[in-house]
């Protein structure tokens, strides 16, 4: 058989410790839980709900707890009866509590104070991170890069390239045959796009003569 109560809710007042003849803890107390609907004027019933805890939970539950606390409880759903003063036999349903726990730190206030200092300081270093972010080494260091840029200098010196569409070829490391037949219109011409390409007629130059050839005796067989 099932029988298993989860509650969530207030504590309706202080809880009431007593010790029966044996010396064993039992705490009563009531706690009221809203109902999921609203009746017609927009409000949340609440149904008040008797409970029982015994033994050493008892007294815990006791000492932490107070009326308005927030509290959720495990247990289950008992019956009892017993004879009043006046002779009447009373009828009792309510949760024995075999768990508790606290909903709410124990001070609100202490729980606040807390939070607003872990806010506090975790918002002053995220302020102070973002100043970091705005002048930070990488964005100071970009700067430093863009203006000496060691490609600058080369890209400045790229329109010697381009004047005239020529190259002055006593700067370039050919020999001397080479610049001469470049004067004959036999040479090297360089385009815009600085490509350098070789006129198909120098294939037959002075280098490529059959005596400059090496002699068969030469080859190491």
């Amino acid at each position: 058989m099932l029988n298993r109560v989860v509650l969530t809710g207030r504590l309706t007042r202080d809880p009431e410790l007593r010790y029966t003849g044996s010396g064993t803890a039992v705490c009563s107390f009531s706690v009221a839980v809203d109902r999921q609907f609203r009746n017609q004027n927009g409000d949340r019933d609440a149904d008040f709900i008797n409970c029982v805890i015994w033994r050493k939970s008892a007294e815990n539950f006791a000492n932490f707890t107070h009326k308005g606390s927030l509290v959720g409880i495990d247990g289950r759903l008992s019956t009892r009866n017993y004879e009043n003063n006046q002779g009447q036999r009373v009828y009792v349903t309510e949760v024995t509590v075999e768990n508790f726990a606290l909903l709410e730190p124990r001070s609100s206030n202490q729980g606040s104070n807390n939070q607003g200092g872990y806010n506090q300081g975790n918002n002053g270093g995220f302020n102070n991170n973002q100043n970091f972010s705005q002048n930070n080494a990488f964005n100071n260091n970009g700067g430093n890069f863009s203006n000496n840029n060691p490609a600058q200098p080369a890209a400045n010196n790229q329109p010697v390239f381009n004047q005239d569409n020529q190259v002055d070829l006593s700067t370039l490391p050919f020999n001397n045959d080479d610049s001469n037949d470049s004067s004959n219109g036999n040479g090297i011409n360089i385009d815009d796009n600085s490509a350098m390409s070789t006129n198909k007629d120098n294939n037959s130059s002075s280098d490529n003569d059959a005596g400059d050839q090496p002699s068969i005796d030469d080859v190491p067989f």
